[in-house]
C-alpha cells in the first residue's frame, strides 16, 4: 500500500484548483500588509470544521481576492501556488480565477490575464511545473460582465489561458441561466469546464453536457443518473472531482457511497484535485490518502486518476506526452 511519503514522491497533477483559494498566509500577509501570524490567518482563510454548507465556504475568499488587485500581486500570487504544488511534486497544474474580481484598482482583463500568465512562465523556470490559466465567470455577476471575459480572452486562449469556468453559488444560480454564455464559447472554440453537481443537482451536470462542456467541476451529483453517466462516458467528458473539499461543505456526508470509486469502475474519465488548497487545507497527496483510507481508492485507482488527468486537461499534446513518460 502507497504510504503518505510515498504520495509525496508520486508525480501529480491537479486540475480543479482555485488561485485566490490556495494562499499561503506569507503571500497575503505580503499582498495585504496584514500583520496577522499564521494561526490568526489560517481562521479567516480555511473553512472552519463546523462549516455547513458551500455558502459559508465561499466566505473564505473575500481576503484573498482583495489580495490580486494589481500585476506585481497576481504573478506573486501564481507564483505563491505554484511553490506550494512543486513541494509535493505537482508537474502539471491548471489555476482558475475570476478575472472580473481583480478589477477593483483599475486593472484591465488583458491586464490581468497577462499577469497571470506572467506568473505561470515564472513559475516553470523556477519550480519545474507545467500550469494554465482557466478564467471563471461568476454565477452572481451579469450576463454583460461574464460575455467581456469571452470577448477579451479570445487571444489568449492556447498561450497560457485554456478555458473558461463558471463558478459560485450553484445553489443559487442553476446552469440553465447561462445558455448564452456557453452558446457563445461554443461558438468562439474557447474550451469550458463548469462547476455542476457539487450541491446535489444532476439537472445541472445534464445541462453543462447539452452546453458542450469538456468537463465538469465536481460533478458528484451524476451518481443520482445511471443513464446520463453513460452519456457522459461516451462523450468522454472528464469530470474534476474533490473529495476534502465535497465534504467540508457537506455537498456529501457518507464515506462508504461517495462516487468516486463508482465513477472510475464505470471506467468514467473522474479525476482527483483539490478545489481550494488552503481553504480546504489539502493538497493532491492528502486527497490520495484520503481516498485510499476512507474511499476505497486503490494503487492501480491512482494510476487511472493519473491518466484520467492527463487525458482531460487543457495542455497540448506535447505536454500531455511528457506527464505520461513520469509514470
Amino acid at each position: 500500500m502507497f504510504q503518505q511519503n510515498l504520495y509525496d514522491n508520486l508525480p501529480k497533477i491537479d486540475l480543479h484548483c482555485h488561485l485566490d483559494g490556495s494562499f499561503s498566509p506569507d503571500f497575503i500577509r505580503q499582498a495585504t500588509k496584514d500583520t496577522r501570524n499564521d494561526s490568526e490567518l489560517y481562521k479567516v482563510l480555511e473553512a472552519p470544521p463546523s462549516c455547513s454548507s458551500l455558502t459559508e465556504y465561499l466566505t473564505c475568499f473575500d481576503l484573498p481576492i482583495s489580495a490580486i488587485q494589481t500585476k506585481e500581486n497576481i504573478i506573486s500570487g501564481v507564483l505563491d501556488v505554484l511553490a506550494g504544488a512543486s513541494r509535493e511534486n505537482v508537474k502539471y497544474i491548471e489555476l482558475r480565477f475570476a478575472p472580473n474580481c481583480s478589477t477593483q484598482s483599475g486593472l484591465s482583463l488583458t491586464e490581468i490575464y497577462e499577469a497571470a500568465i506572467e506568473g505561470s512562465r515564472i513559475g516553470k523556470e523556477k519550480y519545474n511545473i507545467y500550469s494554465n490559466i482557466i478564467l471563471c465567470a461568476m454565477r452572481h455577476h451579469d450576463l454583460k460582465t461574464n460575455m467581456e471575459i469571452l470577448d477579451s480572452m479570445r487571444d489568449y486562449v492556447g498561450h497560457g489561458i485554456c478555458a473558461l469556468d463558471l463558478a459560485g453559488d450553484e445553489s443559487v444560480f442553476p446552469n440553465e441561466n447561462f445558455a448564452q454564455l456557453f452558446r457563445k464559447a461554443k461558438d468562439m472554440n474557447i474550451p469550458f469546464t463548469i462547476h455542476s453537481g457539487e450541491c446535489g443537482s444532476v439537472d445541472n451536470v445534464r445541462i453543462a453536457m447539452e452546453y458542450g462542456a469538456s468537463r465538469i467541476g465536481h460533478g458528484i451529483a451524476l451518481i443520482k443518473d445511471k443513464i446520463l453517466m453513460q452519456d457522459i462516458k461516451k462523450k468522454r467528458i472528464g469530470l474534476e472531482v474533490c473529495p476534502i473539499s465535497n465534504f467540508q461543505t457537506k455537498a456529501w456526508t457518507d464515506y462508504t457511497t461517495y462516487p468516486l470509486k463508482s465513477f472510475l469502475g464505470e471506467g468514467l474519465l473522474a479525476t482527483i484535485n483539490t478545489d481550494n488548497r488552503t481553504v480546504s487545507n489539502t493538497t493532491i497527496a492528502k486527497e490520495l490518502n484520503h481516498g485510499q483510507k476512507l474511499l476505497g481508492i486503490t494503487e492501480e485507482d491512482i494510476i487511472t486518476l493519473y491518466k484520467n488527468s492527463v487525458e482531460i486537461s487543457f495542455a497540448d499534446d506535447n505536454i500531455k506526452n511528457e506527464l505520461l513518460k513520469l509514470l
